[in-house]
């Protein structure tokens, strides 16, 4: 019943800044860990960041230290805030969410730990 959708993405020059939004529907969105990942064509989907239902975060060596995921239970909003983006950053950027039950802190890289699924957004970095 957890229904996700992206927004955000864009164009934007390499050295710029977007910020990914990822509204969720539910009750019960504070219970849920929050993942974002990204696929570019010819590529298999990749982890990027997540967070979980206390607020720890977890990110790909690719992008720590640029990207930041953080969340606001009142919104039911997960966010992705993407700093110094480089070119290979361009792909689609998917959000994901998986409720109470699952073990979290060794698999929030996996993509079969998400039940849910948004259909994505376009980030495209430019040289």
């Amino acid at each position: 019943q957890v229904q996700l959708v992206e927004s955000g993405g864009g164009l934007v020059q390499a050295g710029g800044s977007l910020r990914l939004s990822c509204a969720a529907s539910g009750r019960s969105f504070s219970s849920y860990a929050m993942g974002w990942f990204r696929q570019a064509p010819g590529k298999e989907r990749e982890f990027v960041a997540a967070i979980s239902w206390s607020r720890t975060t977890y990110y790909a060596d690719s992008v720590k230290g640029r990207f930041t995921i953080s969340r606001d239970n009142a919104k039911n909003t997960v966010y992705l805030t993407m700093n110094s983006l480089k070119p290979e950053d361009t792909a689609v950027y998917y959000c994901a969410a998986t409720p109470p039950g699952s073990d979290y802190s060794g698999t929030y890289y996996y993509t079969y730990v998400y039940q849910y699924w948004g259909q994505g957004t376009q980030v495209t970095v430019s040289s």
